[in-house]
């Protein structure tokens, strides 16, 4: 195992190349659809990564979105307060893979090989690659009081953040699992706009600072709640490829960074 990367991550606790352990973290990822490694980074890379975070904050870009739960155009066939085009709001600050200092623990965990081989061994991909353009793969985004996710899908298979600054209060990461079969076309508006209601029980996970979360939101409805307090949310999201070459879109871009590069 590499030994830098021993400094950044609880090895004993996370054994990452062992078969075992791998094995049960899919299992897990599998029939839940979220997989928690609380503890995952050392307290010394959390205090670093925090620091980087709040001397890099003022370069945020910042964003506030209304957009429907699929964050696609809305469609004409249905009424605006139906499921398919009901408006939530979504709104954060972030920097960017080239706003991350050289040396970051974040670049040595996203660049590990040994980190890509577990997550291909638990998402059951055969490869991860960075993204082709230098905005994209790694991403720290900030939540200040007010501040939320609105209820919405992935088009993406996988999600894998690590949560760096919990705020005072607020800021929960809610879920209501297997909502939607995308993949069939199911978008089952009925259960969906339930949830827009606030009539359906949800699931919260539970990350403080530290902990690596891998979740499976294409299918699964989910939220961050707006934040509470002074003290900022800060949640990295690193982003990979499962094929070499790929950049993000140029109106993804804009849309989410204001920059192509």
């Amino acid at each position: 195992m590499n030994g830098s990367l021993a400094g950044v991550i609880n090895l004993e606790q996370y054994p990452l190349d062992n078969d075992i352990f791998r094995t049960e973290c899919k299992r897990t990822l599998d029939e839940n659809g979220a997989l928690v490694m609380r503890n995952f980074l050392k307290p010394a890379a959390i205090a670093s990564i925090q620091r980087e975070g709040e001397e890099n904050q003022h370069r945020a870009f910042y964003t506030v979105n209304s957009h429907n739960i699929y964050l696609t155009t809305s469609d004409p066939e249905y009424p605006a307060d139906h499921p398919r085009n009901r408006e939530v709001s979504s709104s954060k600050g972030c920097i960017t893979t080239d706003q991350i200092p050289a040396g970051s623990a974040l670049q040595e965990l996203y660049d590990a090989p040994e980190f890509r081989e577990f997550l291909c061994a638990v998402l059951g991909e055969e490869e991860l690659h960075e993204y082709a353009d230098t905005l994209s793969s790694i991403n720290l985004h900030y939540a200040s009081e007010g501040q939320e996710l609105g209820w919405h899908f992935d088009n993406s298979s996988f999600a894998i953040t690590l949560m760096i600054q919990s705020p005072e209060s607020g800021g929960s990461f809610e879920y209501v699992k297997d909502v939607r079969d995308a993949d069939s076309g199911d978008m089952n508006y009925e259960l969906s706009g339930k949830i827009l209601a606030g009539e359906v029980p949800t699931k919260t996970l539970s990350m403080d600072a530290g902990a690596l979360v891998l979740f499976r939101g294409r299918n699964s409805m989910h939220r961050v709640t707006p934040v509470v307090g002074n003290r900022t949310r800060m949640l990295v999201v690193l982003a990979y490829n499962t094929k070499p070459g790929i950049s993000l879109s140029e109106p993804a871009r804009m849309t989410f960074f204001g920059r192509l590069g």
